[in-house]
Formats: C-alpha cells, sequence, structure tokens
C-alpha cells in the first residue's frame, strides 16, 4: 500500500507540470497518471489557453497523452488542484481508481462524484499547490473564471 511519500513524490511531477503551463502563459495546473509503482505513464498541464482549447485541462491532456491503454483500472491520476465535473467524468470513463490531488481550497471540483463511484480520493492539502493556484487566481481572476465557465459580469 503507497504511503504518503509516494503520493508527495508523484505530486511533485505533477507541480513540475503547472509550473511549465504557467511559463508557457497559461494556467498553473498540472497532472500525471502513474502505475502502482510510481512510474509516470503519462504527463499533462493545462493548455487551454495555449491551444485555444476549453477542453484542454491537465487532467484530459494527461490521459489523451497516455494513449489507448487496457490498464485505466490500475492507474494513478494526480492533479494539482481538485478536477472539475469534465476532468472527474474522463477519469470516471476510463475507470481509473485512485484520484489524488494537491489541494480543493483554491477550487472544490466534483469531487463527490468520485466518491459515488467508489474511487479512492486522497487531498494532500500541499501549501504549495495552495499558494501557486491561489496567487494565480489574484493575479488573473479573468482566465481562471474562463477556465471554469464564470460568465463575464
Amino acid at each position: 500500500m503507497p504511503n504518503d511519500d509516494f503520493y508527495r513524490g508523484l505530486l511533485r511531477q505533477a507541480v513540475a507540470e503547472a509550473k511549465q503551463g504557467l511559463a508557457e502563459g497559461g494556467l498553473p495546473i498540472g497532472s500525471v497518471l502513474a502505475d502502482a509503482s510510481g512510474m509516470i505513464v503519462a504527463r499533462g498541464h493545462n493548455l487551454r489557453v495555449q491551444r485555444g482549447d476549453p477542453t484542454a485541462h491537465a487532467e484530459v491532456v494527461c490521459i489523451r497523452n497516455a494513449g489507448r491503454r487496457r490498464d485505466w483500472h490500475t492507474l494513478i491520476l494526480v492533479s494539482t488542484l481538485s478536477p472539475c465535473v469534465m476532468c472527474t467524468g474522463t477519469a470516471l470513463l476510463f475507470r481509473v481508481p485512485t484520484v489524488v490531488i494537491g489541494e480543493n481550497k483554491n477550487f472544490l471540483g466534483a469531487e463527490d462524484l468520485f466518491r459515488q463511484a467508489g474511487v479512492k480520493l486522497l487531498n494532500l492539502n500541499d501549501a504549495a499547490c495552495i499558494e501557486m493556484m491561489g496567487k494565480f487566481i489574484a493575479e488573473h481572476p479573468d482566465l481562471w473564471n474562463e477556465d471554469i465557465g464564470v460568465p463575464e459580469v
């Protein structure tokens, strides 16, 4: 059974993806997909701004990058932020059994859907993730609201 250090190691890789997205002018949200041994099989970060694609959230990009697979039911999805309903639905569609999130203080996604489906959900409440996303939202509320579908007022 993996321990906290195991999951935090995977989260560090997702944070690196988030930082890459931020450096590219996008949102600082990153994701990795790993097997039970911790080997990363795919990476992704939010590319919505960079690609002009409203569906290019970090988790969806990561799952796309994983390509065709038959082992989804053995994988671990890690994200720096609580996944929105679209990203949650994508993980549920492929029956990913374990989801690890860096934080849900800045955004509470569709975690209830994971629980209803019996997915193991672990929130690490990571201070670096909380700070990174909080700072981004404060500095770029327009991009953040666009990302989560909040209309302009």
